[in-house]
C-alpha cells in the first residue's frame, strides 16, 4: 500500500477492524509505509475517541459499551465538528425554539449558535451547551432539571424525560456515539431516553456527528432512521447507510 495520510490512515485502520477483531501495529507499519511509533501514535488517536481499544501489540474493536468523558471527547476531531456545527446554525431560524442534547459535537453547534444566532429559546441537559449560549443575550437558555453526570457534563434520569416531554420545539439537535442502517445508536443509556424525549417533542429533528461514527454498532438504538429528519456530517455516507438514509427520507447536509 502507498504511504498515506494521516487521516487515511486512521479512516483504514477503523476499516480493518470491521473485519478484524485485532490489528498489529507492525503489520500496518509494513502496510503504510510509516513507522510503527507513527501507527502507535494513529491508535492513541482513534483510543482517546473511542473508537477503537489499545491492545498488546495493536489495536481491538471497541467495546460497545464505553467511551471516553466528554472532555476528551470535546478535544478531539474540533475542526470537522466545528465545520458541522456551523453547517446546523444554517438550518436554524430567529424565533425558534430549540432542543440540544448533551455531546461533543452539539457543544460545538452551540458555540456556533452564540456567534451566529438570534432571538431563540433553547431547552438542554447540557451544562456545557447552556454556557456557550449564555455568551449570546437574546438566546434564553431553558436547563432541564435532573441528576447530573460529571462525565457527561449533562443531566439525565426520569425527571429531565418528564420535563422534556412538557415543552415543544421547531427543531431539535441530538448528537450520538453511531449511527448504522438500522438507526441512530449510543453508549450511554441514560442519553437514550433523553434524546428520545426531544426527538418526539420537535418538528424537526437532525443528527449531528462526523463521519467517524458511521457504521458504528453500539450498546443501544436510540430510534430507527425514519425519526430524522436530516444529518448534519462532513462527509457524504456511502454503502448500506447512504441508502437507508435515503429510503427514509433523510436529507444529508454535508459541511464544508
Amino acid at each position: 500500500m502507498a504511504r498515506l495520510r494521516k487521516t487515511a490512515r486512521r479512516e483504514q485502520i477503523l476499516l480493518e477492524l470491521q473485519h478484524h477483531p485485532h490489528v498489529r501495529t507492525s503489520e500496518l507499519a509494513t502496510r503504510f509505509g510509516v513507522s510503527t511509533e507513527t501507527v502507535r501514535r494513529d491508535v492513541e488517536a482513534l483510543s482517546q475517541e473511542g473508537l477503537i481499544r489499545r491492545a498488546y501489540g495493536g489495536a481491538s474493536i471497541a467495546p460497545m459499551g464505553a467511551q471516553p468523558p466528554f472532555g476528551e471527547r470535546d478535544r478531539a476531531r474540533i475542526e470537522e465538528r466545528a465545520m458541522i456545527a456551523a453547517r446546523a446554525a444554517e438550518l436554524v431560524r430567529p424565533g425558534e425554539v430549540l432542543m440540544i442534547d448533551a455531546g461533543s459535537t452539539t457543544h460545538q453547534f452551540a458555540l456556533s449558535l452564540a456567534s451566529v444566532a438570534r432571538d431563540l429559546t433553547v431547552l438542554t441537559n447540557s451544562v456545557a451547551v447552556a454556557s456557550a449560549l449564555a455568551q449570546n443575550e437574546t438566546i434564553q437558555v431553558v436547563i432541564c432539571p435532573g441528576d447530573f453526570m460529571a462525565r457527561e457534563v449533562g443531566i439525565y434520569g426520569a425527571e429531565t424525560i418528564d420535563f422534556i416531554a412538557r415543552y415543544n420545539a421547531n427543531r431539535a439537535f441530538i448528537g450520538a456515539s453511531g449511527l448504522t442502517a438500522g438507526g441512530i445508536t449510543e453508549v450511554n443509556r441514560l442519553a437514550v431516553g433523553v434524546k428520545r424525549a426531544m426527538l418526539r417533542q420537535s418538528l424537526e429533528s437532525y443528527l449531528l456527528v462526523d463521519h467517524s461514527k458511521f457504521d458504528v454498532n453500539l450498546l443501544a438504538t436510540v430510534e430507527p432512521l425514519s425519526a430524522l429528519t436530516g444529518l448534519v456530517t462532513n462527509e457524504q455516507p456511502t454503502g448500506p447507510l447512504a441508502k437507508a438514509l435515503s429510503d427514509a427520507r433523510v436529507e444529508v447536509h454535508v459541511a464544508g
